[in-house]
């Protein structure tokens, strides 16, 4: 008999959304078109979070290696961020999700981080659901800046070694009050984390798909879920 999870849905899914360039290539179209239907999948993921009930959604929209990709690609996903903040910021208003940000935010070109802040601004007050977005992230580069952090309250006298714990690291990172993902789903059937919430995602279930991101919809987000419910958490105990 399989044993089914005792939490089948979710409350916090994580996406490395991965295979834009792919779904592009394929179709012999501009890869910033692969991005645009891209933001389509954003999209319907939304309404299937809502559908599903489930609270927090975190999204790998930029990493901090993605700044090596060629100006002008990087200029259009600029430009789409900036376009998804404006159309959506009513529907997530209606909605009551609290737009955040994750990652080296100063990095951000200054109209779009102007943007982001207003919309985060904007939709701070909800508490239901929340839609994370990771830009210019990188999990090594979060941990670093956490040891830092715990460095410096060390030096000044706030905080001794010995007390030093792993709930301490977690409050210093990024976005300390959200829960660890319970699930990260990474499409286009690549096998790695990519500097992805390396240490939230200890123990999150992984589903890998090789279905390319802007294919990704409500079907193939619910085959997700699927496969999560019928799993069994153990968290190190035994059956």
């Amino acid at each position: 008999m399989t044993k089914t999870n005792n939490n089948a849905i979710p409350r916090h899914v994580a996406i490395i959304m991965d295979g834009n360039g792919r779904w592009a290539k394929q179709r012999g179209v501009p890869r910033l078109k692969g991005h645009e239907e891209g933001a389509q999948s954003v999209e319907a993921i939304l309404r299937a979070c809502k559908q599903a009930g489930i609270q927090y959604l975190t999204l790998y929209a930029f990493s901090t290696e993605n700044w090596v990709r060629p100006p002008s690609e990087i200029r259009g996903l600029m430009r789409i961020l900036a376009q998804f903040l404006k159309t959506r910021e009513d529907d997530m208003l209606k909605e009551q999700i609290r737009l955040r940000a994750i990652g080296r935010l100063q990095d951000l070109p200054r109209p779009v981080r102007n943007e982001l802040q207003r919309v985060m601004k904007s939709t701070e007050q909800f508490t239901g659901r929340q839609l994370i977005l990771a830009l210019s992230y990188g999990s090594r580069d979060e941990i670093t800046q956490a040891v830092r952090a715990i460095a410096q309250r060390v030096k000044d006298g706030k905080l001794d070694v010995k007390d030093i714990d792993e709930a301490v690291v977690a409050r210093h990172l990024f976005a300390p009050d959200v829960p660890d993902p319970d699930l990260l789903i990474r499409t286009s059937g690549e096998m790695r984390l990519s500097n992805f919430l390396l240490w939230q995602a200890s123990y999150a279930e992984l589903y890998i798909t090789e279905t390319l991101w802007p294919d990704f919809r409500e079907d193939a987000f619910a085959k997700a879920l699927a496969a999560y419910a019928r799993r069994r958490r153990r968290f190190g105990q035994i059956e």
